[in-house]
């Protein structure tokens, strides 16, 4: 049994209607017009305990909905869901007790309060052992690289440092499950890299499973094992990233520094995008032609002074599958 089970979930919002003139206005004191809005329709995933799944599109998508669902906070209109063999909004405290969720935009840190009371806080909160307490602090602490601000209030910390702090708060419990909601936003190049190695390190170390949402494609391509995209409530990808890119990218992009400037490339497999002078950029599908043969034909007659190898790039490759689907659903 996978730890995560969500078969044909619907989630349907009924919004009240609001009127532009006056008398239906007047009206609807007294009568209430709704309309149904949907938010996820027959969702189905399945994931098993350990992944590292990033579960990505635009919003209004229904990723913040599904999270709900999961997390216990919303009910489905219809269908089945399960964490660990729980349904969440039938058990929302043991599910609480086995997950842990971070938002990027949101904190779970007191103001005014060092991280050392915090974790004391937090410790009586989830009726922590001390044993596992003081391990988990040390581990955290050590991983997340926290020794410098452990003593400081939570107001004087950076952003990347109370984003530290929420993660080793949510995992002080050691649950089974975390949800990360845009995890790095807003923080620098250093800041992004220590959370992603982070959070690798923690599903080694623990076999923790993570669910992660973002807007960052380099946050999926460093962490995620695995991709599940929707839109418009709907599944339309769910596999690795790897499949992804050889499912929906433009190939991979060979730039080469040519020693003359007219050179030609007697190969349809190679299609040449762009020129700039003797430079060369020249896409390949691998399900075509092998990178090697593709060398190997490039360099026939040719003089080489550099080339360079570009793999798909994973913010096009998704954005081609999203047009794709456009119009599919246009003809359709």
């Amino acid at each position: 049994m996978a730890y995560i089970e969500m078969e044909n979930i619907c989630k349907e919002f009924k919004v009240y209607k609001r009127n532009s003139s006056w008398t239906k206005t007047l009206k609807s004191l007294f009568i209430r017009e709704f309309e149904t809005k949907v938010a996820i329709q027959n969702i189905n995933i399945s994931i098993d305990k350990g992944e590292l799944v990033g579960y990505i599109g635009p919003n209004g998508a229904g990723k913040s909905t599904t999270i709900k669902i999961l997390t216990g906070i919303l009910t489905p209109t219809s269908g089945i869901v399960r964490v660990d063999g729980r349904v969440p909004h039938e058990n929302r405290v043991k599910n609480a007790e086995k997950m842990g969720v971070v938002f990027g935009q949101r904190s779970q840190l007191y103001w005014d309060l060092p991280m050392t009371e915090t974790f004391q806080l937090y410790k009586k909160m989830y009726r922590i052992e001390e044993r596992q307490f003081k391990s988990n602090v040390n581990l955290y602490v050590e991983l997340l690289e926290m020794q410098e601000f452990m003593n400081r209030p939570i107001r004087q910390l950076s952003l990347g440092q109370k984003m530290r702090a929420n993660l080793a708060v949510a995992l002080l419990h050691d649950p089974e499950i975390i949800y990360l909601d845009e995890p790095t936003i807003g923080l620098d190049v250093v800041a992004k890299s220590r959370i992603r190695r982070f959070v690798r390190e923690l599903n080694k170390e623990k076999g923790t499973t993570v669910l992660l949402t973002t807007h960052d494609m380099d946050d999926i391509e460093q962490i995620c094992n695995r991709i599940i995209m929707i839109d418009h409530g709907q599944k339309i990808f769910d596999g690795s990233i790897g499949e992804l890119k050889d499912l929906y990218s433009e190939g991979y992009m060979l730039i080469v520094d040519f020693a003359e400037d007219n050179v030609s490339l007697n190969d349809s497999r190679l299609r040449v995008i762009s020129e700039e002078g003797p430079r060369k950029t020249i896409i390949i599908n691998t399900n075509e032609i092998a990178i090697a043969e593709a060398i190997a034909k490039i360099t026939e007659g040719n003089s080489i002074v550099d080339l360079h190898i570009k793999e798909p790039n994973i913010e096009r490759t998704i954005e081609r599958l999203y047009e794709n689907k456009e119009r599919e659903t246009v003809q359709a």
